[in-house]
């Protein structure tokens, strides 16, 4: 082969070479780029979900907040009433108790 068609051969090769190696370029620079862009999508998927975890659990708190307080209230409401209702059947013993010892401080000083 004639060195004029080996060096027109060897100029084709590199610039077929110069050609693979700026499309490799472009190309790794394209998947970089979605590379980036889906990391930035996953991301931001991954901070709604926290976000809607987030008021998920603070809903269910404030539910679980709201029974107990029902229940503290209810239970108090409960024991207000026994004590009331003991009160209430202690109360003519009381008075007698009262009037007896009034007799007897009555009776001490007569």
């Amino acid at each position: 082969m004639p060195r004029p068609e080996v060096l027109e051969q060897i100029k084709e090769a590199e610039q077929d070479a110069d050609d693979i190696v700026a499309d490799a370029r472009e190309e790794y620079q394209q998947r970089l780029s979605e590379a980036r862009k889906r990391a930035d999508e996953i991301r931001q998927e991954a901070e709604e979900e926290a976000r809607q975890l987030k008021d998920e659990r603070l809903s269910e708190a404030r539910e679980e907040i709201a029974e107990e307080r029902e229940r503290i209230l209810e239970e108090g409401q409960n024991e207000r009433d026994a004590l009331t209702e003991t009160a209430e059947e202690n109360v003519d013993e009381a008075v007698d108790y009262a009037l007896e010892r009034f007799k007897e401080a009555v009776h001490a000083q007569t």
